[in-house]
């Protein structure tokens, strides 16, 4: 069998070219390299390919072709920006019980179970897979306390070709005594699993292709409650012993209760989120998860930290913790990106995430109607954070999120399949995009690649 060097993707495409205008091309063709990065992209339709392919130096019977239905379009990949793989099994269960109580009702009974390795690779090899059908080319996954479980969701990641960030849970104090690590424990361990990375060893990546690892570390304070200030101190250390420093991702401003726990365990801090800067743990890498009742002060200090914000309208609104003010934090430039929060969350596919961050958006204009000048989460702006927005926060943007010359193709191919999208002949691609967006579901999801190697989709 020929292995073709380059493949060509003739059809429409849709994406973000800012945070609030979507480009819609009819027609185009763009040109992936072996390596999964775009080389060219031409707005020309499929009758011009041989024009186009001397003019580019191509030979026709040296690519592969993959031509488009009519129906059909590409989109960038979704980022997933804040998900916990273990607690997929839960999915749907814990509607309206408040954080804490669900967390020792639901969530810790099931990630104790992750000690059993192949228990963990069995449930791991289903969530990637399905996340990856369900249109997630990247997610940043919180594993359990578990260090070969959480190896082991690295190894499936690989296996399966999903873009991922990955963390070994961090928790050594205010958990059940089943599920829990002693301070010493929880520093080796966090250190053990970054040092699973041979990519991050100063000899390996020198000799290493320039292209970004495909899954990397990322330290996973649970949150302050749960982590001693010798533990965070430790994790903020073996971040910035790397440079770049390593990413971090944890749990802030989730609920009301959280809060005042941790000024009760954290009095020296003016705020929650002044915890986390006080151990240095605020910076560029940073994914901060909810972040649903942030004061004026604590959004400054992540905007002046260059940390970023998971919103996770699906969890926010199923275990009762409140509304985020998503658009004060985009008008104070603030990252933002879009989290399923599996399980606080119901849904494994990032659509519905979307759809819900727009209604919360609105609310708070419903709320605010005698402000004229406040304005709800647009379609566009929604879909920016679910991709460009999301690579951003995992300090990817130059590398994916959207259709551009030099970054790696992590895409979806599209075709309106479900009960609710209907598609009419000649119908424009800025249509068909609105349905699937508002109407469809990953069943429209025909096909999935990530870095250029089909990895997903309802076709497989």
């Amino acid at each position: 069998m020929m292995i073709r060097s380059k493949t060509v993707y003739l059809g429409s495409y849709v994406h973000s070219v800012s945070l609030d205008q979507l480009e819609h091309v009819e027609h185009a063709i763009i040109c992936v390299g072996e390596t999964g990065v775009i080389e060219w992209i031409e707005h020309a339709g499929a009758e011009d390919l041989p024009a186009v392919s001397v003019r580019r130096g191509l030979v026709l019977d040296d690519i592969e072709v993959v031509e488009l239905g009519p129906d059909e379009f590409l989109s960038p990949g979704f980022i997933d920006t804040h998900t916990h793989a273990p607690q997929y099994p839960n999915n749907g269960l814990g509607h309206g019980v408040p954080l804490l109580e669900w967390l020792d009702t639901l969530t810790f009974p099931t990630e104790r179970r992750y000690k059993d390795v192949e228990y963990a690779r069995g449930v791991y090899e289903r969530v990637v897979q399905t996340t990856l059908n369900a249109g997630t080319t990247m997610a940043c996954y919180y594993g359990t306390l578990h260090l070969e479980a959480t190896q082991a969701l690295v190894d499936i990641c690989l296996e399966k070709g999903q873009r991922a960030l990955v963390g070994k849970c961090s928790m050594d104090r205010n958990s059940p005594d089943t599920y829990v690590e002693y301070t010493s424990t929880a520093i080796s361990s966090a250190q053990d699993f970054v040092a699973s990375f041979p990519h991050l060893h100063p000899a390996v990546t020198a000799s290493t292709p320039s292209l970004p690892p495909l899954v990397q570390p990322i330290l996973t304070p649970r949150m302050a409650i749960s982590t001693t200030p010798e533990l965070l101190t430790s994790l903020s250390t073996l971040a910035k012993s790397f440079d770049p420093p390593l990413a971090i991702q944890t749990h802030l401003s989730e609920n009301d209760e959280e809060i005042r726990t941790v000024g009760r365990l954290f009095p020296e801090s003016k705020s929650y989120t002044a915890v986390y800067d006080d151990f240095g743990l605020l910076g560029p890498g940073t994914v901060l998860a909810h972040c649903v009742h942030l004061t004026q002060e604590e959004r400054e200090l992540i905007k002046e930290k260059d940390a970023g914000i998971s919103h996770c309208p699906t969890s926010n609104y199923f275990i009762a913790s409140g509304e985020a003010r998503v658009r004060e934090m985009l008008d104070e430039g603030i990252k933002v990106g879009l989290g399923s929060d599996c399980s606080g969350g119901y849904a494994h596919c990032l659509l519905p995430v979307l759809r819900l961050a727009t209604h919360v958006s609105q609310s708070h204009a419903f709320a605010n109607a005698q402000r004229r000048a406040y304005k709800p989460l647009s379609m566009p702006e929604a879909f920016y954070l679910a991709t460009m927005g999301g690579a951003a926060l995992c300090r990817l943007d130059n590398v994916v999120g959207n259709f551009v010359p030099g970054k790696e193709f992590d895409a979806l191919r599209i075709k309106p399949r479900s009960p609710g999208v209907w598609v009419h002949k000649g119908e424009k691609v800025e249509d068909r995009f609105a349905k699937w967006i508002w109407a469809g579901d990953d069943r429209d999801i025909r096909e999935v690649y990530v870095r250029g190697r089909l990895v997903g989709g309802s076709s497989r």
